[in-house]
């Protein structure tokens, strides 16, 4: 069926490219539902969004060719692999894993300069999101600069819309992990205890996880976390490089830290769009869809619904924090996001406790990143440090 409908817009035409959050903007209050042949049934509007994140019997997140546990799965299925997931994101977890991540977000803002230029996207957040993630997985610091090179080809791959060797590059990063877990088996009872080993050992359903299920799992927790918390990192400096007094205020208020990240991630989207397919016919946003059509969720636009923030652009500390769709909503909400948060909250405040300014460089402004890609490919900032 879609085969045969007119598209409402083009998101590859540069119009659209050279500022995504703008022309969303635009499109939502003219067409909230857009068919397009590159994403097809894309949805602008944050009431539409929610509606399928909380329906997932009729739009459902089996929208992927390959195996994505749980992200690509449906309750039941889900329910069950969400259950064994969710405690390595909970209170206990994070309280374990805090110290760890406090020294690591203290120890890239101490590369910081004392007085100069620094690039928030590779130097800041790159750095801060390989060595968080690696720590978190239990994986050798061996594997930063190999995954930097990894995240480099890939980024590029995306761009060129290179599907070949996309798929070439996830087998590649799969390989990586698969080294991970046979070195631990081979060490049998001395492998370190740390998350890898964990996911190893953890059943469901009363079975043992298959490799591919294992792998499936920690490619989720490490791909798209290198992509998203670097993001974040250069749409948060870049922000409170704009907006001094906001970073004013948050240097002797940082119990308003958690807050401010959020709002200001929900101003400019840290991830474009997720997916998902519909199961059975149904309309929305006046539009009438057939089953097994795919439809696009922009959270970039969602998020900025005029219907539910008023002034989107205005970073409010007192909204309710339930109309934030940056993890998500519904069953399949980020089980990540609490240690996302704390990642982000520890590395803002240790970047704060450390330096005096933050500023833009007027002949040097940040460079937007290209969709599917959210934030900035480039964020270049002055930067002046707390003297010793």
């Amino acid at each position: 069926m879609s085969d045969t409908i007119q598209q409402d817009w083009d998101p590859r035409a540069e119009s659209v490219l050279n500022d995504q959050i703008a022309a969303y903007d635009d499109i939502r209050g003219r067409c909230p539902v857009a068919f397009s042949d590159y994403l097809q049934w894309s949805l602008f509007r944050h009431e539409d969004v929610r509606r399928v994140l909380n329906d997932h019997e009729t739009f459902s997140n089996a929208a992927s060719r390959h195996l994505s546990v749980p992200n690509a799965m449906d309750p039941p299925e889900h329910s069950h692999f969400r259950q064994l997931i969710e405690p390595y994101f909970g209170p206990d977890a994070m309280r374990v894993f805090a110290p760890q991540c406090w020294a690591i977000a203290e120890r890239v803002v101490g590369r910081l300069p004392v007085d100069g230029d620094v690039e928030a996207m590779t130097e800041m957040g790159q750095d801060f999101a390989l060595e968080i993630q690696c720590a978190f997985m239990g994986w050798p610091t061996r594997l930063h600069e190999p995954l930097r090179a990894w995240v480099k080809r890939q980024q590029d791959a995306t761009l060129a819309g290179d599907r070949q060797r996309l798929g070439e590059l996830a087998l590649e990063f799969d390989g990586v992990i698969r080294e991970q877990l046979e070195s631990r088996r081979a060490l049998g009872d001395a492998a370190p205890v740390d998350v890898t080993t964990q996911i190893m050992n953890e059943t469901v359903k009363g079975r043992s996880l298959s490799d591919e299920e294992i792998v499936s799992i920690l490619r989720n927790w490490t791909v798209g976390e290198l992509g998203t918390i670097s993001a974040s990192i250069g749409i948060l400096m870049n922000y409170l490089a704009l907006n001094p007094e906001l970073q004013a205020r948050l240097r002797v208020e940082p119990s308003l830290l958690s807050a401010a990240i959020d709002e200001i991630l929900r101003v400019d989207a840290p991830l474009m769009s997720n997916r998902r397919i519909t199961t059975r016919p149904v309309e929305i946003g006046g539009r009438h869809i057939a089953a097994g059509e795919r439809l696009t969720l922009l959270w970039g636009s969602a998020n900025r619904d005029e219907a539910v923030f008023g002034n989107a652009d205005e970073v409010r500390l007192d909204r309710n924090p339930k109309d934030n769709l940056l993890y998500g909503a519904g069953v399949h909400v980020c089980p990540g996001a609490p240690l996302a948060r704390m990642e982000l909250e520890f590395f803002i405040k240790a970047l704060l406790e450390a330096t005096v300014e933050l500023a833009p460089i007027a002949e040097r402004p940040a460079i937007r990143a290209l969709y599917p890609a959210g934030g900035y490919s480039a964020v270049p900032l002055k930067v002046r440090r707390q003297q010793a």
